[in-house]
């Protein structure tokens, strides 16, 4: 979205309203043109957050957990991870 054009077309009517939850600058300047357009509504970048996205959230947070206590860590990205195992002696494979 090009935040300038977004301002323009909801100071001019030419859209009726935009929810927001991450602004191109932040913090936003309390005079910026999106900021203070009409029918916007800026939220601290908790829209993802509903009841049921939250559930999910610790759901998969346990089930994480769980999973590494078992010797199965799950979405690991870029980095070598120790067994639960191997930690407690304070080795590492390799």
């Amino acid at each position: 979205i090009v935040a300038d054009d977004l301002a323009d077309a909801l100071h001019n009517g030419r859209l009726a309203g935009a929810g927001l939850d991450v602004l191109p600058e932040e913090p936003a300047l309390p005079d910026s043109p999106l900021v203070c357009a009409p029918n916007t509504y800026v939220t601290p970048h908790i829209s993802w957050a509903t009841q049921a996205a939250r559930a999910r959230l610790l759901d998969t947070a346990v089930d994480n957990v769980r999973a590494f206590l078992e010797g199965r860590p799950q979405n690991v990205v870029g980095a070598r991870v120790r067994a639960p195992e191997r930690a407690k002696a304070g080795t590492s494979e390799g």
